[in-house]
């Protein structure tokens, strides 16, 4: 797709098609090896002007509606770059990269949105009615332990190992996530209920009404309502958000952001780095903390000159 969109740019830009022929509509089968040689380093930044500018952000885009976002177009960039890597390093079918310094978008970074302590409690405290035992026990896991929803959907009894949780993550990557108080009793209660249940998969952990594993779906429809129910937007949280809170939660009250990387089981550290978002107060508290911060100098004025240490 990416790949696509870059061709046509390039074949309409260089005069191959008819400039009144829908964008959408260029084909791409004679892209051959000399159009992919020809392509410059300043052909590919004309087209991320393209894209910034004109490109329209999706097919029922309103008119206004162009330019894509700089995730999208740094997306494409990367792609390009990959194509042309490919053909020189591995098929060995150019000689020169022309994309090689190719810079991608900057991205804006934007903070995680999170819960805040006092509306975390205030969520688990609004947990009753139906399933509050299995509810309470997942929106745990998610404040305390800040497991993905997909690991969470795949947790089996036997992942429950007294203080420990196995959970199998993104690339099949085993960690362990050691349970606290919180979570332990949640879980208990959990499995006290469960242990009445009949269950089609006897190997979940977590079921539905109907006793089958539970959903992602399931889970996002559970958590709109609960939300709703504390009285919280249940428009701006997710699963995700949760795990946010958890992060969030943990970097505020001391937790390095090295151990928080394999609590959370991020392959690199700079994924975790974004979670260490904190306020001026916290920043603040952080300088009065220092030891030196109460040790001052006595003001010295600046030494008078002697008018008679030079003669004059």
């Amino acid at each position: 797709m990416d790949l696509r969109t870059f061709f046509r740019y390039i074949k309409l830009e260089k005069g191959l098609v008819d400039r009144k022929l829908p964008f959408d509509e260029i084909s791409i089968d004679d892209v051959d090896l000399d159009l992919i040689r020809s392509v410059t380093l300043a052909d590919v930044y004309a087209y991320l002007s393209f894209l910034s500018r004109d490109r329209a952000k999706s097919n029922n885009s309103a008119p206004s509606g162009h330019g894509l976002l700089a995730s999208t177009r740094a997306r494409k960039v990367a792609t390009i770059r990959s194509f042309y890597k490919y053909l020189v390093n591995k098929a060995k079918l150019l000689e020169e990269n022309p994309v090689q310094e190719l810079d991608s978008p900057r991205l804006k970074q934007t903070l995680p949105r999170f819960l805040t302590l006092d509306e975390s409690i205030q969520l688990l405290d609004s947990i009753d009615g139906d399933n509050a035992e299995r509810d309470l026990c997942i929106i745990t896991l998610f404040l305390n332990c800040g497991i993905r929803i997909s690991e969470l959907v795949g947790l089996n009894l036997t992942d429950v190992q007294g203080d420990r949780l196995r959970v199998l993550g993104k690339g099949n990557k085993e960690r362990i996530v050691f349970l606290n108080a919180a979570c332990r009793s949640a879980l208990d209660d959990w499995l006290e209920v469960r242990s009445h249940s009949a269950a089609a998969d006897p190997r979940a952990l977590f079921l539905t009404r109907s006793h089958s594993r539970v959903t992602r779906s399931g889970i996002h429809y559970m958590l709109k309502k609960r939300l709703a129910a504390a009285g919280l937007d249940s428009s701006k949280y997710s699963a995700h958000k949760l795990r946010h809170t958890a992060a969030t939660l943990m970097l505020q009250n001391g937790v390095d952001v090295r151990t928080l990387q394999e609590v959370l089981g991020h392959e690199h550290l700079n994924t975790t780095q974004i979670y260490t978002h904190v306020d001026s107060d916290s920043l603040r508290g952080a300088a009065q903390a220092n030891p030196l911060g109460s040790i001052t100098r006595k003001r010295r004025g600046r030494p008078k000159k002697n008018p008679d240490a030079d003669g004059t």
